[in-house]
């Protein structure tokens, strides 16, 4: 019988242990990662609807990618996006028109595809140091002909640490 014990014991601690260890390593990764995304009502992006992030750098001795995340159905009907991103510092702001290709020439879309909505991780600052420590905000805002922008489901901001 305490040979029983022992044996549930050793399992418990062993997978105690384990779980640990796996929550560890999440937490510890996704400390120096901002991710936001912001779900599109309707699917229709207005020129009023700015997706807006927040966030704190901690060490602004390090490098910095910024990325802009967007998802769109197959409907979508352009072959590209102009976005306006605001970047601010709590006293400036910097201002930025982007251009990015959605789709090859033949149409086909360069996102990754998951059934009819497809995904983009688009470059807007590549190793960039941030002035100082301290808030930031990044603005984005659609800057197409059409309003509302139709079948764009969701956008967001990734700022990640270069390794």
């Amino acid at each position: 019988m305490a040979q029983r014990i022992n044996l549930l014991l050793n399992k418990k601690t062993a997978f105690l242990f384990c779980f640990l260890l796996v929550a560890s390593l999440f937490v510890g990764c996704s400390s120096n990662v901002i991710d936001s995304n912001v779900e599109i009502p309707d699917r229709k992006w207005t020129y009023r609807n700015h997706i807006i992030t927040s966030f704190k750098i901690k060490d602004n001795t390090k490098a910095y990618n910024v990325y802009f995340k967007l998802r769109h159905t197959a409907e979508y009907k352009y072959s590209n996006i102009f976005i306006l991103a605001h970047f601010k510092d709590g006293k400036n702001t910097v201002n930025q028109r982007f251009e990015f290709q959605l789709a090859k020439n033949d149409g086909e879309w360069l996102g990754s595809g998951s059934g009819n909505v497809f995904s983009y991780t688009l470059p807007l600052l590549e190793n960039h140091r941030f002035p100082r420590n301290g808030k930031f905000e990044i603005e984005i805002e659609q800057n197409m002909r059409d309003n509302p922008l139709v079948e764009v489901s969701d956008v967001g901001v990734l700022i990640e640490e270069v390794k």
